[in-house]
């Protein structure tokens, strides 16, 4: 009992083994295959409905009533006690553009030119890219790389800008979101199974282990059928 009551409620005692983040996509829905038929809305409707459920949060009104805006480009370093509430900096989901879902409410599914949103997992007073943002990365994981021949990201060239860090944890950052890079995979070989690997890149990122395949990156598979 003595010890607990030196345990703090805000920040792990020892981060010394954290590992660099791991990585997981939107939407998700029991898999990692997302597979659908352009011309049946009914197998497309289930991801959409999945984005913007997950997007709510991102929407321009919430963020611009609960967080703040930030200078891109530096990390947002706040000081005070650890039980001091902290600010939180502004993603809107417009900085998505194409896959916002403002401008086209299927996210490209309809069109058979999908988005899907990467992530990172948050990790207490992690810095990544060590002063560069991390950027993301798409190829086909295994097989012939041109069935997958276009890929857009936003916001900007794919990149986790470095003021959204470092995350000081759920009690004092309460109206975090994290970053989002999102890709449109607007030309992909349809009516075939196409395995794709997106990868963080930065100084630090693991993306290379075997035993693991979340760390520094995801691999999921598209079928896009007509």
């Amino acid at each position: 009992y003595v010890m607990l009551l030196t345990l703090s409620p805000y920040t792990p005692r020892f981060r010394d083994r954290v590992s660099p983040p791991g990585v997981m996509i939107r939407p998700y829905l029991n898999g990692f295959t997302i597979a659908f038929n352009v011309s049946q809305p009914n197998t497309w409707q289930p991801y959409v409905d999945n984005m913007h459920h997950f997007l709510a949060a991102y929407d321009d009104k919430v963020q611009e009533e609960k967080n703040i805006e930030c200078v891109p480009g530096q990390y947002f370093l706040q000081g005070g006690s650890d039980s001091e509430e902290k600010k939180a900096c502004q993603f809107k989901r417009s900085l998505l553009q194409n896959c916002s879902g403002i401008g086209d409410p299927t996210f490209g599914y309809s069109k058979g030119q999908p988005c899907i949103l990467l992530k990172m997992n948050r990790i207490i007073g992690y810095r990544p890219g060590a002063g560069v943002p991390v950027s993301v990365d798409c190829k086909v994981q295994k097989g012939n790389e041109s069935h997958l021949r276009s890929v857009d990201f936003y916001p900007g060239n794919g990149t986790f800008d470095l003021m959204y860090y470092p995350y000081y944890g759920k009690f004092t950052h309460v109206n975090y979101t994290s970053p989002l890079v999102a890709m449109h995979f607007t030309d992909v070989q349809k009516n075939y199974l196409v395995p794709i690997q997106c990868s963080l890149n930065g100084k630090g990122i693991i993306n290379n282990l075997n035993s693991d395949r979340f760390l520094g990156r995801i691999i999921f598979t598209l079928s896009i059928g007509k």
